[in-house]
């Protein structure tokens, strides 16, 4: 406002000054010596009666420096209220920045305090957990072994109630006793001896250890194993053999190169066996792999080496196809077995009505060197291996705390009821050999592929 009036006031000095001199300003018109005409405008001073020179040029500079000085104050009141304005509009934006960067960093606050608390949560759940875990593991290792029943001397063998063999009305069902037998300690096998290369009997079979999945429906059941005894520098005790036994005509062996190519899915090369293969009875030896033939009592064996048949020859008077399976079915009425002593095989004839018959192979030519007949029933039990010249079989295929529930001695012809814990962790178990190079069972339990460490007593001679 103060501008303004300012400027109004200028304004009017500068007219008051045009008017006062335009009173006493006077206009005169001649002509000059050449006859030119010439206009005269003459305006008397104020404050001068006369100037010894031009006086009216020093006048007027000093009105021009005068309104030059005024222009430029004028500027620069102009320049003080624009940049007065954008000040403060510089400091709005700065305040509105500010805010928002304060607003920001208050909801990062505040959502760094919710995880904070979220976090904290997390962590007193999981020691609350970690705490009933402590709890219930100390409880566990405070509970008594269960033990079984006894009476007179005698115990009683437990399964579980999940066994479809397990039917107390059952009337087929004999339950089996066997007599309570102290193993001294000096018959065990110390901790970490792998050295031992004894005979005794199966003491404890161990947790399943998972070297590979199938990964195909082909893969429900089958066989694998490794040779404990190869022959030659082409395959060796490292080299894994699998056959998946789902299929119409099953004739594809894989061979691995070891256990890590086979736990990978990798084999070095896939052969291509002569004739069909029967269910899940096959074995390993010396080189050679041992199978019955599809829908036959057909003994083959098959040299690895060469890829050909070597030698074939009919089991006597055993049962194929669906005749004398185990428990659990799938044409399983040839199972073939290896072990210290040599080739088995584990069948039943029509004559032993449908008991369990072992005979002793010769591996070269197939031929029966002897044969022993058992008392135990062969479709009752799951599954059954030899160790050490000794018939073992497994009561369940499918519950998944099952046992060794018969053992049956060679050397002796003697058989009798044990109770030797065995797990079905897959709940499947279609396949169980025994490798005593390894000391391992391997197993094929749905789908999946396993191995147990086992633990034998110490030599015995004498009755089993």
């Amino acid at each position: 406002m103060w501008l303004q009036v300012s400027l109004l006031c200028l304004s009017c000095l500068i007219l008051s000054r045009q008017s006062q001199a335009e009173d006493r300003a006077s206009l005169h018109r001649s002509n000059d010596p050449t006859g030119r005409c010439h206009y005269t405008f003459t305006v008397a001073s104020p404050q001068e009666s006369s100037c010894p020179g031009s006086g009216v040029k020093p006048e007027m500079d000093g009105v021009l420096s005068r309104l030059t000085l005024l222009e430029a104050l004028v500027s620069r009141l102009i320049a003080g209220v624009d940049g007065g304005t954008g000040g403060t509009a510089i400091e709005s934006n700065g305040e509105e920045g500010l805010q928002e960067a304060y607003a920001q960093v208050t909801g990062e606050r505040n959502q760094l305090q919710q995880d904070k608390e979220r976090l904290s949560r997390q962590i007193q759940e999981l020691q609350r957990r970690l705490g009933e875990l402590s709890q219930e593991a100390e409880s566990l290792r405070q509970q008594p072994c269960k033990q079984t029943h006894t009476s007179g001397g005698a115990q009683r063998e437990s399964r579980p109630a999940s066994d479809p063999a397990y039917d107390f009305g059952n009337g087929a069902y004999q339950e089996m006793k066997a007599e309570v037998t102290e193993v001294p300690a000096s018959h065990l096998i110390p901790e970490g001896n792998h050295n031992f290369t004894g005979c005794g009997e199966l003491l404890s079979v161990g947790d399943p250890v998972l070297h590979r999945k199938a990964d195909s429906i082909t893969g429900k059941y089958g066989v694998w194993l490794q040779d404990p005894e190869p022959q030659g520098p082409l395959y060796t005790n490292k080299t894994v053999w699998r056959i998946d036994a789902v299929g119409k005509d099953v004739r594809q062996l894989f061979a691995y190169e070891d256990m890590e190519q086979f736990s990978r899915g990798f084999p070095m090369k896939v052969l291509v066996l002569p004739e069909p293969v029967e269910s899940t009875g096959a074995t390993m030896y010396r080189g050679s792999m041992y199978y019955q033939r599809k829908r036959s009592r057909t003994l083959i064996r098959y040299d690895l080496a060469s890829e050909s048949l070597a030698s074939r020859l009919d089991l006597p008077h055993a049962g194929f196809h669906g005749q004398h399976p185990y428990s659990w079915g799938g044409y399983t009425d040839i199972d073939l077995a290896v072990d210290e002593q040599g080739l088995w095989a584990i069948y039943s004839t029509s004559k032993a009505k449908g008991a369990i018959v072992i005979s002793q192979l010769d591996p070269e030519s197939l031929e029966v060197k002897k044969s022993w007949e058992t008392n135990i029933r062969k479709n009752t039990v799951a599954n059954a291996f030899m160790v050490c010249g000794r018939l073992y079989t497994v009561a369940s295929y499918t519950a998944p705390n099952t046992t060794i529930n018969f053992v049956f001695d060679t050397a002796t012809g003697v058989g009798r009821a044990v109770a030797v814990p065995f797990k079905n962790k897959y709940r499947y178990n279609s396949m169980l050999d025994y490798n005593h190079a390894q000391r391992k069972l391997y197993a094929w339990d749905n789908f999946h592929m396993v191995t147990y460490d086992i633990r034998q007593g110490r030599a015995s001679h004498g009755s089993s």
